[in-house]
């Protein structure tokens, strides 16, 4: 493994380019949602949670890498939460440590780096520990935060193989610690309106769906190094569309055909993994689901589904802000919302009431394992079946 500080100048930031990036999961048979927004009401909380709450007790997160995304998008988001605050980092750059000590008044006691992490075990102040490293690290630190006794939230895709999902799922279970999957838009209304449209079939039975999410990449990152990212924008992009075509279908795919796109820069960008992936998900009631990533296009993120009696589109579907919804009805007017602060708090809901989090490690295996099939398919030419994969759905209904 190259050493970190190779990458700590890289951040997310580059997603920000582009429009694509502007009840607990349950196993198939159970179902997630009262309403289609019920779950920003605080009323949704557990007991435990409105104790903290009237008590303004918060569960303690430490964020481990300070690059774009904890940056821009989770340390203000935990200025926002209600049941969880910043409480501590871990990184490999004085400088960072520094001048986020400063920024937000982070004790000298709650900063870490990489060598000195596995002492977060003794400290009481930190509840939470977020991994936003590079995908081929998480494996590695969800394993010692698990170690350390803490819960874990791990940010997308969760490991570079379906074997190291396994291990990582292992050792929380073995930790007895609450473990999820950095799936924000599971707590998104216009994403959970989709969900709620297509699962319950609002428009009649689903015919056809497409998604697309991608951007073009301008100077080599992490991303484009196979033992760091497992993969191009297939494991990065792509899975937004694989969560959102199942998420609103409300069902697995159980086979998956797939064609590497063109390669515009083969010996420089695109030299260790694929410049995009064209790939379709097939349902066992014969509906076909069509999808595009890439790294060397810039795509609008779709995420639609035609059914019997009408449509619905997000457009674009999949950033951190500006989400736009529509229906054969018309617009679907719902608010944008703080993304990664209801995740967040979402997560400290489940630990204070000891509930399943919707997101957990099995949906991040899931995913990993259709995602190998769809690299797979593109480098036979083969259909792939996937009607082995863990079936974990994020069901409309319950919760």
């Amino acid at each position: 493994m190259k050493p970190f500080n190779h990458l700590s100048s890289v951040s997310r930031r580059e997603f920000m380019r582009t429009l694509s990036l502007g009840a607990g999961a349950t196993l198939v048979g159970s179902s997630a949602l009262g309403s289609s927004m019920s779950w920003l009401d605080e009323a949704s909380y557990g007991p435990a949670s409105l104790e903290a709450l009237q008590a303004g007790r918060q569960l303690g997160v430490a964020l481990v890498g300070l690059g774009g995304y904890s940056k821009g998008q989770l340390a203000p988001a935990l200025q926002q939460t209600k049941l969880c605050k910043l409480a501590g980092i871990v990184t490999g750059t004085p400088s960072k440590a520094a001048q986020w000590k400063q920024q937000y008044s982070i004790p000298d006691q709650n900063i870490y780096d990489y060598k000195t992490f596995d002492r977060i075990a003794d400290n009481p102040a930190i509840d939470i520990i977020y991994i936003v490293l590079p995908v081929g690290l998480h494996a590695e630190y969800v394993e010692r935060a698990a170690k350390a006794g803490k819960h874990v939230i791990c940010e997308k895709p969760m490991a570079t193989s379906a074997a190291d999902c396994r291990r990582m799922i292992t050792a929380m279970q073995k930790a007895g610690k609450k473990f999820s999957i950095g799936y924000r838009l599971h707590f998104e209304p216009h994403n959970r309106e989709m969900m709620r449209l297509g699962q319950q079939q609002v428009y009649g039975p689903i015919k056809s769906m497409k998604a697309d999410n991608g951007f073009r990449a301008g100077s080599k990152t992490w991303r484009q190094d196979k033992e760091l990212a497992g993969g191009g924008p297939l494991m990065d992009m792509g899975i937004y569309c694989l969560q959102g075509i199942i998420y609103t279908k409300g069902q697995l795919p159980v086979s998956v055909t797939a064609k590497f796109a063109p390669n515009p820069d083969p010996t420089g960008l695109f030299n260790e993994v694929e410049a995009g992936v064209n790939w379709q998900m097939q349902f066992a009631d014969g509906v076909v689901a069509d999808c595009r990533t890439s790294y060397a296009e810039n795509m609008s993120g779709l995420l639609r589904a035609d059914a019997a009696k009408g449509w619905m589109e997000l457009e674009p579907a999949f950033g951190y802000g500006g989400l736009q919804g529509r229906t054969s009805q018309g617009p679907m007017n719902i608010e944008n919302v703080p993304q990664q602060a209801r995740q967040m708090d979402d997560f400290a809901d489940c630990i204070l009431n000891n509930k399943p989090t919707r997101v957990p490690g099995e949906m991040g295996l899931r995913d990993m394992q259709i995602i190998e099939a769809i690299y797979r398919a593109a480098a036979t030419g083969q259909k792939v079946s996937t009607k082995d994969v863990v079936a974990v759905l994020d069901k409309v209904g319950s919760r």
